[in-house]
């Protein structure tokens, strides 16, 4: 790519800084154009973490378009937040909830403007985010804050810009209905048209991923899928017609599957390919359980609906292991391969 990829620290009282030295140490060639949106001092006790055995030395930029001229196994760093001192590993802190957003709202910007070929972006804490206060506060997580971005840029209301999460690794890709919100309220976001967007996003990113129309099923929100109605009718009187709708527009969407089995249908193992490339899923943990059980090292969280390309690790902040050195950096580095794969389809878009 021509442009660099954007990976913003995270909450630097998390591991967010310490897997991006790691990547930055181990991987130098896969790390090639990529900048880091965040803390200077945070990013360079990262570093000292990593120091044996070899040398991790931290470049200040004065822009992006300096980023490709970093030597191997130097982060580059752009400084887009302000920290008045280093803040304590494992902790909460209102100051590293402000320094986490600044870093997502200037990379966001960024990739938005076209100075960027997209954003990876390093674990934040969401109670960090609400007792930063102010606008921070309004959003729960990445996802709500790139969607208010987006949507800015476009001139478009939030909800005009409807966006999903998927979660995906080498075996499965699962895409959610409803994020982050109560079981109680995730039931009641299970409707005719929420499915159907869904679907719709699906079919769009996972098939300009492809290349191809995406074959997808649709998990039922019941057990065994309502059982024909006994265990809730759901799936007849919302998911299945939603399927049927989406079916008529020339999406290969099938179901409603029972929970329990789709995800084992649609998982591509070595010696057998999987019945579907993606599930939707009707709410956060039935569709995330089955992928993180694969492998969290190796899972990508990708925001779909947006118009720009952002992926993640498929982890948190790990506030017990920050500072420690422990911390693996594969998912990271499976965000970065996957965020470089993304980008060269949504540009030919």
């Amino acid at each position: 790519m021509n442009k660099s990829l954007l990976i913003t620290m995270g909450d630097p009282a998390g591991i967010g800084p310490e897997i991006i030295a790691r990547a930055f140490r181990d991987s130098p060639a896969e790390l090639q154009g990529c900048v880091v949106v965040g803390d200077v001092a945070t990013m360079r006790r990262a570093a000292a973490l990593m120091a044996a055995p070899l040398a991790l030395a931290v470049a200040q930029l004065e822009s992006l378009s300096d980023g490709f001229s970093a030597p191997p196994r130097c982060i580059p760093v752009l400084q887009k937040c302000e920290l008045t001192a280093l803040v304590s590993f494992g902790l909460v802190s209102a100051l590293a909830g402000k320094a986490a957003a600044d870093c997502i709202v200037w990379a966001a910007r960024s990739v938005l403007a076209g100075e960027a070929a997209g954003m990876v972006t390093a674990p934040i804490h969401k109670e960090a985010l609400a007792a930063a206060g102010g606008w921070v506060a309004a959003f729960p997580g990445h996802t709500e804050m790139l969607q208010a971005e987006a949507a800015a840029f476009l001139g478009k209301s939030v909800q005009d810009v409807p966006v999903r999460m998927m979660l995906a690794n080498d075996e499965l890709k699962t895409v959610l209905v409803s994020i982050h919100m109560s079981l109680r309220r995730a039931i009641e976001a299970v409707t005719f048209d929420n499915v159907l967007q869904t679907l719709r996003i699906t079919h769009r990113a996972v098939g300009a991923s492809l290349g191809r129309p995406p074959r997808i099923a649709v998990a039922g929100l019941n057990p065994h899928a309502g059982e024909g109605g006994l265990f809730g009718d759901e799936e007849q009187t919302i998911i299945a017609p939603a399927i049927a709708a989406a079916r008529a527009e020339g999406l290969d969407a099938r179901g409603p599957f029972a929970p329990d089995t789709v995800f084992m249908r649609a998982r591509h193992a070595a010696d057998k390919p999987g019945e579907f490339d993606v599930v939707v899923a009707m709410y956060h943990d039935q569709g995330l359980i089955p992928v993180k059980y694969l492998g969290v090292a190796q899972g990508v969280n990708v925001t779909l609906g947006l118009p720009l390309v952002r992926t993640s690790p498929d982890h948190g902040t790990a506030f017990d292991i920050a500072g420690t050195g422990r911390a693996d950096a594969s998912s990271l580095l499976a965000a970065i391969r996957m965020a470089r794969q993304l980008a060269v389809p949504l540009k030919n878009q």
